[in-house]
């Protein structure tokens, strides 16, 4: 479970009823260099934690698929 506080961002790709929702920390990603990213419907669910790099890729994934 995630404890710790943290601004979350969500995906643009997200919406609010229903849609791919994924959200990430960058502030924290800016002073930790780790990425922390969630599954916006369920807040209180796990974190995964990953290098800005990694994040970096999984983005440019995300931006180079039809979806």
């Amino acid at each position: 479970m995630n404890t710790e506080p943290h601004s979350w961002i969500k995906s643009s790709y997200s919406t609010d009823n229903g849609g791919a929702c994924v959200e990430w920390a960058p502030a924290r990603a800016t002073t930790t260099g780790v990425v922390p990213v969630r599954d916006s419907k369920r807040t209180d669910g796990p974190v995964l934690t990953v290098s800005v790099r990694a994040f970096a890729g999984l983005v440019a994934i995300a931006r180079s698929t039809e979806l």
